[in-house]
């Protein structure tokens, strides 16, 4: 079956499973999962095109496209094929966000990165399935070059890492933003969505809230102040 997403116009972003075995993931944010190896692949719809992507045992949401990432692709401003620069997507786990982005701007270039290395063979693999790969450029986090920055990030973070970690994070990829640049987050609202936005703020980020559905915020995050 060929590989390439079909548009179906007016779709909603769904979810259907389908796995060769049960996939589950002990620990999804280190770098060599212990969980044994166990690949399937999962269906859903973004933007009105259908996607079947790889997945696989010890990584974030191995059975089904998550909630906060569903809400994330339906709500958040999606490029289109006159967008430019360089986007990433920050924690792709297997590469559904970075898939969607990097289809639907077919002129930009997206990095994807993860610091689990199962996750980054599988969005390596979802890259090549969906003839990708020249543009979705897969690797770890500490291999971006330094001098590279994003027109556009988009996220759903690792809210379970704690508190502190997440700062760290968004401390560190936030600032490289491109001007005028854009990093759209999503963030659950029991997990800390509403004191992250109070956050962001305090550090000079202009947030809006774009959407609030199932329980996460759309967060749009642009135009940190000069200190």
């Amino acid at each position: 079956m060929n590989a390439q997403p079909v548009r179906h116009p007016g779709a909603q972003a769904v979810t259907r499973r389908r796995e060769t075995q049960r996939v589950s993931a002990d620990h999804y944010f280190t770098a060599e999962p212990d969980a044994p190896f166990h690949k399937g692949e999962i269906e859903f719809n973004a933007a009105g095109r259908d996607y079947r992507l790889a997945v696989a045992s010890g990584v974030f949401s191995a059975g089904r496209l998550d909630p906060g990432t569903a809400v994330l692709l339906r709500k958040g401003a999606l490029p289109d094929q006159n967008t430019e620069g360089i986007l990433l997507d920050l924690g792709c786990g297997y590469g559904p966000i970075a898939c969607v982005l990097a289809t639907e701007a077919p002129r930009a270039t997206v990095y994807a990165i993860d610091v689990n290395s199962r996750a980054r063979e599988l969005a390596a693999e979802n890259a090549e399935r969906l003839e990708l790969a020249g543009r979705l450029l897969v690797t770890a986090p500490d291999d971006v070059p330094d001098e590279v920055t994003f027109t556009e990030i988009w996220s759903n973070p690792p809210t379970h890492v704690g508190k502190a970690e997440l700062h760290v994070l968004l401390e560190r990829w936030l600032p490289r933003l491109a001007p005028g640049g854009v990093a759209w987050l999503v963030i659950n609202r029991h997990l800390g969505g509403d004191s992250l936005h109070t956050w962001l703020v305090g550090l000079g980020w202009t947030v809006e809230r774009m959407a609030s559905q199932k329980g996460y915020r759309v967060l749009r995050v642009t135009g940190k102040s000069a200190d």
